[in-house]
């Protein structure tokens, strides 16, 4: 019962992220979240500034021996880590945007964010005519049965 209920868990929420159309964007593709070349410190800010991002998208963090900061904007302008809002060090670090506005991410290893491993990212509340992009109904539909087979699952299994 438990493996089930965990397994609802987790088809809910995948369910969800369906159904508001959110996405998982790879911080710096293959290259993940490490020192830029000292050529390219503008490197990640770049990186962001051609996505768009959305309340509910995700963003996944990929590093060796460094770690990830939510910050204020000064803080990010300063490179101070000293006050993060969020701190990570696992390697595969995913950050939800739960708003709109701008994030501000900086390394917390010494100097990293001085030599350009950090990143602005905005996120947006609405695509560019000005209007919110509901999910079609056909989606719609399809997620609730969905939802609703697995909950009979668990009553019945």
């Amino acid at each position: 019962m438990a493996l089930n209920s965990a397994f609802l868990v987790v088809a809910v929420a995948a369910s969800f992220c369906s159904l508001s159309r959110c996405t998982e964007f790879d911080v710096g593709e293959l290259r993940g979240w490490a020192v830029p070349p000292s050529n390219d410190t503008d490197l990640y800010d770049n990186w962001a500034s051609e996505k768009r991002f959305k309340v509910d998208d995700t963003i996944r963090f990929k590093y060796k021996k460094d770690s990830v900061m939510e910050v204020k904007k000064g803080d990010y302008k300063e490179c101070n880590s000293s006050r993060p809002n969020f701190f990570s060090n696992t390697g595969n670090t995913i950050y939800t945007l739960n708003r709109t506005g701008f994030f501000y991410f900086i390394s917390g290893s010494t100097g990293h964010c001085d030599m350009g491993q950090r990143m602005i990212v905005w996120v947006v509340a609405q695509d560019a005519s000005g209007a919110t992009s509901p999910a079609p109904i056909s989606s719609t539909i399809n997620a609730l049965f969905f939802i609703s087979f697995l909950i009979s699952l668990v009553f019945f299994f």
